[in-house]
């Protein structure tokens, strides 16, 4: 699937996270699912007034992570993208953070998005919940059964708040890997959330991938134009929020600080 069929451009693509509140099931769900759709939609509609090419919907809110979510979370994260994909006239994309790859292509035939989120594509990492491994191959043939083809793969590499279970495993290695899985873009990212993505990673990527290379975290109005001269777009969310605050509505005023800088 290429890039640019889903974005209309190749360049300077900036990807809005639609962090959803805590779900059903999780530790800090505040017992409102109406209050969950409504600020994903609102946040959505930010976002896109503000110029970014597409939105991703993601359970942010549901720390501590599990590997794959369970009903609850898959019915409301679905109502959530359904929602948002009926409020915005940009591309949608799924996240089932932490790495639920097939409740990812699930919602998408469901609702209609144009692109999921995988988190550890090629990669054997570590997190506070276990070992997450690979899942290309599994991924790769789910889309296919579902008959979604049309419906992209981003993958990160080196994915942030992992621990490569193999460290001799470089950046440039796991990019390689994804380009040859079948990812239709490669993420790369810094350590944590909101923690800028060394310049060296990206450059590293870009390299050796002939894909679109996408960077998704720290991504700030100090930095985006120089991190977008080498990657081709940016994945944004914890920058948007006033203090950084996840569960924190979008701020306008904060999306036309990047939007600004990016084309200053």
């Amino acid at each position: 699937m290429e890039i640019k069929s889903i974005f209309g451009r190749e360049d300077k693509i900036v990807i809005g996270m639609v962090h959803c509140l805590p779900l059903p099931g999780s530790k800090n769900y505040g017992g409102d699912v109406e209050k969950i759709v409504s600020q994903a939609v609102q946040d959505a509609k930010t976002l896109e007034k503000a110029g970014c090419s597409g939105l991703i919907v993601e359970n942010m809110g549901d720390s501590p992570f599990g590997i794959q979510l369970d009903e609850p979370q898959i019915a409301t994260l679905a109502i959530a993208a359904d929602h948002v994909k009926r409020a915005v006239s940009i591309p949608v994309g799924v996240d089932a953070a932490m790495n639920d790859y097939r409740t990812n292509f699930a919602i998408a035939k469901a609702v209609g998005a144009k692109f999921v989120r995988i988190p550890v594509f090629v990669d054997t990492v570590e997190f506070y919940g276990g070992i997450i491994k690979p899942v290309a191959r599994e991924a790769i043939a789910y889309r296919s059964a579902l008959n979604c083809e049309d419906v992209a793969i981003l993958a990160d590499i080196h994915v942030k708040h992992t621990h490569m279970l193999l460290s001799e495993v470089t950046v440039e290695d796991s990019a390689r890997n994804a380009q040859d899985c079948g990812a239709d873009a490669v993420i790369v990212t810094g350590r944590y959330i909101g923690t800028e993505t060394p310049l060296d990673i990206i450059k590293r990527a870009r390299k050796v991938i002939n894909l679109p290379l996408f960077v998704a975290s720290g991504v700030k109005p100090e930095n985006i134009q120089e991190q977008l001269n080498i990657a081709n777009g940016a994945i944004i969310g914890s920058s948007l929020k006033e203090g950084g605050v996840l569960t924190n509505p979008i701020s306008a005023e904060l999306c036309k600080k990047v939007f600004d800088a990016l084309n200053d």
